[in-house]
């Protein structure tokens, strides 16, 4: 399977996993993380219980539970792990479904694979000379438009992202875009909001919330912190509506 980090190896726990995870410094054979469902192609390490075989990245391992992504400037998304209703969930952003990790927003019923989550906000790729850019939907202003992915020639869907150069007229699936996704690595500002939340002050006070229940290790103090958040939120509507 690789080479465990000897008897130093202590491993950690992993709120996905009931077994303490050991760390896979050199894995020697093909894993697949039970996180983002991709194989270890690139030798990274990954930390895994040998006796269930479930294994994860270490990008994957070490994945926020909170993330505030701009795709969904309205609420946090949180890490969710299977099982799942069904059987498995629906990706808002490439439209594929998913038996792995997602980001959630309960509210809204609205789910991302980790790896979409890790998209980049612009890219290169073979196929054309300039950037592409990220966008979370149809980059017309008619939302009715149909785009043609330039790479595979497949027609896509309006609701999904996908990756466009706006001079050339050039659009793309994520996956066609993106062969070996760096699953995982956050961008710290994925792509501009097309529609901008007025309300920029609760934003900031949610990204403070995020910030804040990240740093914390232990379940029952994020439990705290999350109630603490949801008083911000509160506290944050009622001086909106104060001003009107």
């Amino acid at each position: 399977m690789g080479r465990l980090n000897g008897g130093t190896n202590a491993g950690k726990q992993h709120f996905s996993h009931d077994h303490i995870l050991k760390l896979i410094a050199n894995p020697t054979e093909t894993l697949t993380c039970n996180a983002c469902e991709q194989p270890n192609n690139t030798n990274k390490p990954f930390y895994g219980c040998n006796t269930c075989q479930y294994f994860l990245h270490e990008n994957c391992f070490n994945a926020p539970r909170f993330l505030n992504h701009s795709c969904h400037p309205s609420h946090p998304l949180t890490l969710h792990h299977p099982p799942y209703a069904g059987g498995y969930y629906i990706c808002n952003a490439c439209g594929s479904d998913g038996n792995g990790f997602c980001y959630n927003c309960a509210a809204c019923d609205f789910d991302i694979h980790l790896q979409c989550a890790s998209c980049p906000s612009s890219i290169l790729v073979d196929k054309h000379t300039h950037q592409l850019e990220l966008h979370f939907g149809s980059p017309d202003e008619d939302k009715d438009s149909k785009y043609v992915c330039d790479i595979c020639f497949v027609t896509m869907s309006n609701d999904n992202w996908l990756y466009y150069c706006a001079g050339c007229d050039f659009a793309s699936h994520l996956y066609c875009a993106i062969t070996s996704p760096e699953v995982g690595v956050f961008p710290k500002q994925q792509h501009p909001n097309p529609n901008p939340n007025p309300n920029s002050s609760q934003n900031s006070n949610v990204n403070e919330v995020v910030d804040m229940i990240n740093s914390v290790n232990d379940d029952h103090d994020r439990l705290i912190a999350a109630q603490i958040a949801a008083q911000i939120d509160a506290q944050s509507r009622r001086a909106m509506l104060d001003l009107f």
